[in-house]
């Protein structure tokens, strides 16, 4: 997920983020998005949750963009 957040709240959304067990790497990046967050779910509804009732409800967020990727 690549995440824009309010400006100074890059540290402070990271270590929110990193509190979510589905969520398996964070990194602060410079550019258009402020974070990339890596998080691994059993199914696209699990994944819908994860986004819509935690990491979406968070108050400096600006905008997410979610890459769904699936592994075989």
């Amino acid at each position: 997920m690549l995440i824009s957040c309010e400006i100074g709240e890059e540290q402070t959304l990271l270590s929110k983020l990193k509190e979510i067990p589905e969520v398996k790497n964070c990194l602060i990046t410079f550019g258009s998005y402020d974070i990339v967050a890596e998080f691994v779910t059993e199914s696209a509804s699990e994944m819908n949750e994860i986004i819509t009732s935690k990491i979406r409800k968070f108050q400096k967020i600006r905008s997410t963009i979610t890459l769904r990727a699936m592994s075989q």
